[in-house]
């Protein structure tokens, strides 16, 4: 793992900036963070703690995933996802909407899903969890002027949170596979899995060289992207976090680091690289 570190150091170094990085490879259990209990703006990283909270509010039986809730025209926001274009009315299952906030990014489906559970429990499971510096505390592009907080995010919890995922340790085994099953269904890929290989085979059934279950998150100067990468029988969980750096840059660098990732997870585990 030591050439891989050293080569997402020079990556970082070379465009500045701040940035927040935790690796952990879960077959040799060797790990390694850069600032990983450095502070950043969630963005929509924030979307993997909400969903969750919907799966524990799902666990204790609040609601069924096949129930649907109504889009009202108060809840269209601007950025991300296509429910802003929809007609105020439709009707969407809540395992429907939380799928667009994770693979679409959906501002809209993300602040329908905060109302459903509350804020409050939100931020308790962050704490039941383990993320005690991450924070939540409002709904996505309807900031208010006076808040009480911001949503504040780490490397390091990103990377603990993913790996309690990966390991069946939040809410249940059955909710950390759907919440897997959902982050490879990521439809925008244009940060870790940037540079990695096509993927797909002429032949039907052939299993993928590899996956990655992620969540990115993006405002100006602020770029993120968390995931657990799936690379033949290996596994490892990265979480990058920047702040201050050229948006052209950072995207560049996390496509970077995510190939970086790719060619080290295809050497053998045990090697010195």
């Amino acid at each position: 793992m030591k050439r891989l570190i050293t080569n997402i150091q020079n990556a970082v170094e070379q465009v500045g900036g701040t940035w927040g990085i935790a690796l952990k490879d879960l077959d040799t259990q060797e790990t390694w963070d850069l600032n990983g209990d450095e502070l950043f703006y969630a963005a929509s990283v924030i979307k993997v703690p909400i969903m969750a909270a919907v799966f524990n509010a799902f666990d204790k039986g609040e609601f069924t995933l096949s129930d649907t809730i109504i889009l009202k025209r108060e809840d269209l926001v601007g950025g991300a996802g296509i429910l802003q274009f929809m007609t105020p009315g439709a009707s969407f299952t809540i395992h429907d909407i939380m799928t667009l906030m994770i693979i679409q990014s959906d501002n809209t489906a993300t602040n329908m899903l905060i109302d459903l559970v509350g804020i409050a429990n939100i931020q308790k499971t962050m704490k039941d969890i383990g993320l005690k510096r991450s924070s939540f505390y409002n709904k996505l592009m309807t900031v208010p002027v006076h808040i009480d907080g911001k949503n504040l995010i780490t490397a390091g919890e990103m990377a603990t949170l993913l790996e309690k995922i990966a390991c069946g340790k939040v809410v249940s085994v059955y909710a950390c596979e759907q919440m897997i099953d959902i982050m490879k269904k990521q439809q925008i890929r244009d940060c870790l899995p940037g540079k990695l290989p096509y993927n797909e085979s002429a032949i039907i059934g052939v299993n993928p060289e590899w996956e990655l279950a992620n969540k990115t998150g993006w405002v100006s100067g602020c770029r993120h992207d968390i995931g657990i990468f799936y690379v033949g029988k290996r596994k490892m969980i990265c979480a990058v976090l920047s702040k201050d750096v050229d948006d052209g840059k950072s995207l560049q660098v996390l496509a970077e680091i995510g190939k970086l990732i790719y060619d080290y997870m295809n050497l053998p585990p045990l090697s010195d690289c």
